[in-house]
């Protein structure tokens, strides 16, 4: 990788409209980032699983293949935690909620600022690219293995989106402590913060996964608090 690659990025731009593709390519260069461009689904898959980049901004409308199929066939068949910034025109809980079980790590409604697309970008870089020491966190029957990524919960393993694991990791790390929204939010996105509905749809995609198929609930939503990931039922059984 090059001086200006290690300084800035390199991002795969996979988008269908020649001019936004044009305007996002040409901002993020004169930026110092090198930018790989695809012009439908199937070809920004391609690339997206050969190569290695730090962020994949990706268009959910696009020919051949659209944007939600190729994030879960990078996540489920290419195995590949690359960060993915969806783009949308669509800007409901549920349409977010959809994108982001698909594995997107963020979205970016249309029409946008570049300067606003950028510094998303910059925030998922800094996220993917902080050194994280490799550990293993139990709470309760559920285990993650931060340096295989690997998640079990009474033996069974459990698939959860890059921005999931990145929340379970910070929850795990303060059980049973309530964590406040506002701390979860800057340790995973930085000072450029979402809109208030992308930690409710991660939290709620998570939930989907770690508690509903299995006895009893492990995340707990504190009101005016914040988030806590405990087994409370082993918190109240009696000693003997």
């Amino acid at each position: 990788m090059t001086q200006r690659e290690e300084q800035a990025g390199l991002i795969l731009l996979v988008e269908d409209n020649r001019q936004i593709a044009e305007m996002v390519g040409e901002f993020l260069e004169r930026r110092g980032y090198s930018v790989d461009y695809a012009a439908d689904g199937v070809s920004g898959l391609h690339l997206a699983v050969s190569n290695s980049y730090d962020v994949i901004v990706l268009d959910l409308m696009l020919p051949g293949l659209d944007g939600l199929d190729v994030c879960r066939k990078l996540r489920r068949e290419g195995k590949k935690s690359t960060p993915v910034l969806m783009l949308t025109a669509r800007d409901t809980l549920e349409d977010k909620l959809v994108g982001l079980e698909a594995g997107a790590d963020d979205y970016l409604v249309k029409p946008f600022e570049v300067r606003e697309l950028e510094a998303r970008l910059r925030a998922l870089i800094r996220r993917d690219r902080r050194q994280v020491s490799a550990e293993v966190l139990t709470v309760g029957d559920m285990t993650l293995d931060t340096a295989t990524l690997r998640l079990t919960r009474a033996g069974q393993e459990l698939n959860v989106s890059p921005i999931g694991l990145k929340l379970l990791a910070i929850l795990m790390r303060e059980s049973p402590r309530v964590v406040s929204r506002r701390d979860i939010e800057r340790e995973i996105w930085g000072d450029t913060l979402p809109d208030s509905d992308t930690l409710r749809s991660h939290l709620y995609n998570l939930r989907r996964v770690i508690d509903k198929p299995f006895d009893r609930p492990l995340l707990h939503t504190i009101h005016s608090a914040g988030y806590r990931l405990a087994d409370l039922a082993a918190e109240v059984a009696p000693t003997t």
